[in-house]
């Protein structure tokens, strides 16, 4: 068999090499690496903005919803354990604690919402919010989730706080919402009906401001 010259076998180790690095680099390190590009690169703005947008709008409610379900029962008494009873600050009640652990959970995902609104990033917004919604009203009506009982009222106030957040922009301040905005009605028929009434309110609320 014919020997490969080992200049050529040389130039491919290293070509791995420095793709690996890319490879491994961490979220901070790989925005940094970025910013550097687009620095040295203006004229390559443009295109990473279309990169970046089309890549934010890869998002569907089901797969946010999935997220949600997981990230809300996947704690159990053991955590609330940790969370609760006396520590040097006090005394912290087990539903307190619940509460707490759980809207740590949905946290990341509403200031996601936050973040799609910031961008005027509408459509992505609502399936967000959607997502949210879905997730938490599977959570409410499962039974995997230890922590639920704990917390019986959780998944409906945060769904009805997502659905504020996309309906008025929260405190953000920094894009205007649309004016009529109305959450899909069909989404709520077929995924969240026994929320009707909540939605209903708060959309009539927002609609009164």
């Amino acid at each position: 068999m014919e020997r490969v010259p080992e200049v050529i076998v040389r130039k491919a180790r290293g070509s791995r090499r420095k793709g690996f690095v890319l490879d491994r680099l961490e979220a901070e390190e790989a925005r940094e690496v970025l910013g550097r590009l687009l620095a040295a690169h203006p004229d390559l703005r443009a295109e990473a903005e279309r990169h970046a947008r089309s890549l934010m709008g890869e998002v569907t409610f089901e797969a946010i919803a999935d997220e949600v379900e997981d990230s809300v029962n996947a704690f159990d008494l053991d955590d609330l354990n940790g969370r609760a009873g006396k520590h040097t600050w006090g005394y912290v009640e087990p539903n307190e604690a619940a509460w707490e652990i759980l809207e740590e959970a949905v946290e990341p995902f509403v200031s996601d919402l936050k973040r799609q609104i910031e961008l005027g990033l509408e459509p992505e917004a609502l399936e967000i919010c959607k997502g949210i919604m879905l997730g938490l009203y599977r959570a409410e009506h499962g039974k995997e989730g230890e922590l639920a009982q704990w917390a019986p009222d959780f998944p409906a106030e945060a769904a009805g706080n997502a659905l504020q957040t996309w309906l008025t922009g929260d405190s953000l301040g920094k894009v205007p919402r649309r004016k009529g905005l109305a959450f899909p009605q069909d989404f709520v028929e077929r995924f969240v009906p026994e929320w009707r009434d909540m939605i209903v309110r708060l959309s009539s609320r927002k609609r009164g401001r």
